[in-house]
This record gives C-alpha cells, structure tokens and sequence, in this order.
C-alpha cells in the first residue's frame, strides 16, 4: 500500500479537525523527522496556532487502539500537573483511514529538544540550573497518576525479564551484558508499589525553554513500573549527551531526588535509584542490539540504525565501570 501524500493527509487532516470543531483552513504540512515506526509533520494553518501531526508508518497499529492509547496516557498527565503538549485529535475521532494509519495531533509547545543546544546555548544557561528540579517535581507528578483506566497495554512490566527474552531472541552475545544480568538479578530490590512511568524520560523527550523544563513528549512507552525506573533511566550516561552532570548532563543526583519527594514522590532509596540506574544503561545497550537489528536483517533499512548499533560497545564499558563499583 502507498504512502499516502502530504495533499493526502492535508484533506485528511482537513477532515479530523472539523470533526473536532478545530481550525482547518489553509493547512500547510511540513514533513519534520522519521524514525523507525512514525512520521512527524508541522502544520502550520490560518488564523490559528501551528499543531504537530505523528503517523504511524504502517497500517497496522503496534498498540491496540492505535496512537489514542498514547493520546489517553498524555492526557491522564496533564490532569495530575505533568507539563504536556494539549492533544487536539487521535485516532480515536476518526477511524485510521482518515490519515492512512494511527495518528495523534498535538498543540506545538515553544522549546527546544536537541540535547545539545540546551547543554550548551547562552540561551538555556537559566534552564540549565532548573532542569533537574523541574524533572523531579514532573515526575513526582506523573507517579501520582492512577493508571487503572488508562488503556490496557499500561500493565506492569518486569523489566529485567523482558530484556533478557529480547537478548536471547536476538542471540546478542556480550559477556559485559551477562554480568550487568547477573548483578541485577543478585541485588534486585524488594517488591516495592508501581506507578505510571514513562519509559523514556530523557533529553530528547523533553521539550526545554530558557525558563526550564516545557513539556514532557514521546509516551508510548509508558507503563507500569517501579517509579524508579524513570529517575533512574534520566541518569543514563548516553542520556548526559556529553555533560558532566550525572542527571541530564547537568544536575545531581541528590538534587532529582530531593525535588522528587518535595513534590509529592515516594522517599528515594539510593541503592533502588542506582539498581534502575545499572538496569537503563543495559536496556540502552539491548535497544541499540534492536535498531542494528532492524537494520541487518532488512526490516528498516538505515544507516542511522547500523551506527546507533556500534554503540553497543559504549555501554558495555558503562556496565563493567558500574557493577564493579557498585554496593
């Protein structure tokens, strides 16, 4: 099946935002950025605020209920306080024809998300110093969201389990990855309550203007988790881009935590914080085993993935550096 145009998804979308009783005039979509499973568009439209449109590439959508799932779970945070983009349309208004596949359209939220222009532009020096507060008290936020009646892929998920079925079906063979699995498995934590997570909250996912953290983006890997897991995987050494700052390239561990339980967080446990933190940097490496994979066995196609997969070997270092120090 085609790929449908940009005059095609201009009608398309024409037809989504009247049915949401949204400006439609004049839109004018601008292709943004690919990945691997979605497309992004800007639509700039008259006499009304410019959205940002995410397609899914396939017909078939990864989620039962499409991108809405992921529209649901944005909009159970921006209730509790978490600063999100407002969602305008899903799937969900419209069946998935309307755009040839699940679709989500959000409100455009001023900032910026190249990690590196935040680390080191004179125009984020104040957002710099607010960044790892602003990430705590957002996350404390988010932990506070009851994930009952959100969509039924939000299910708790043991982490360590799922990573080590995806490294034995892969046949990823890393003698640094069977010693981060076997530390995990020795120091894992006691049963502790879960809450929404988000999965992937990062510098790339986080939209930062020169006053601080904007808008929380990229949910669809939320679900139901130990809450550590997201403090933990924002103080991912790939997640640094460069910074000295062990929490985003800029802040301090103490600092995440201290505005976490200021905002409402549960009281953070250092060893549980370094456990997650030990497990995202081997989940990190396991994905980049996915996008290489991805790559050579011809499902996508892409430098890009075939590069992301010699990262590998970064964080196999990471992982022998952290268990040997690690309690």
């Amino acid at each position: 099946m085609p790929s449908p145009t940009a005059d095609d998804l201009t009608r398309g979308l024409r037809n989504v935002l009247d049915a949401v009783g949204e400006p439609s005039a004049d839109l004018a979509l601008r292709r943004l950025s690919g990945g691997a499973s979605r497309e992004t568009w800007w639509v700039d439209r008259e006499g009304a605020d410019p959205l940002v449109l995410q397609r899914e590439r396939t017909p078939r959508p990864r989620l039962a209920g499409g991108m809405a799932s992921e529209g649901a779970v944005v909009t159970a945070a921006g209730r509790a306080g978490v600063p999100v983009p407002r969602i305008v349309a899903d799937n969900s208004v419209l069946d998935d024809t309307a755009l040839g596949a699940s679709f989500l359209v959000a409100e455009v939220v001023g900032g910026e998300t190249i990690a590196r222009k935040i680390l080191r532009d004179d125009e984020y020096t104040i957002a710099r110093d607010r960044i790892t507060a602003d990430a705590g008290a957002a996350l404390a936020r988010l932990h506070a969201v009851d994930p009952s009646g959100l969509p039924a892929h939000i299910r708790p998920t043991d982490e360590l389990a799922h990573y080590r079925a995806v490294v034995d079906e892969l046949g990823l063979v890393s003698p640094a990855f069977e010693l981060a699995f076997r530390w995990l498995e020795r120091h894992r934590p006691t049963d502790r309550p879960h809450t929404l997570v988000h999965g992937d909250f990062r510098l790339g996912n986080l939209i930062v203007d020169d006053s601080g953290l904007a808008a929380v983006i990229d949910w669809e890997l939320a679900h139901v988790s130990d809450p550590m897991e997201d403090l933990g995987w924002l103080c991912v050494r790939a997640w640094r881009f460069g910074g000295a700052g062990p929490v985003a390239g800029v802040g301090e561990r103490e600092t995440l935590w201290a505005a976490y339980e200021a905002a409402g967080g549960a009281p953070v446990d250092p060893a549980v914080a370094r456990w997650w933190e030990v497990l995202g940097h081997l989940k990190w490496g396991v994905m980049c085993g996915l996008q290489l994979s991805a790559h050579t066995t011809g499902v996508v196609r892409s430098v890009e993935l075939a590069a992301i997969g010699r990262r590998i070997a970064e964080q196999e270092y990471d992982l022998v550096r952290l268990v040997g120090s690690a309690p």
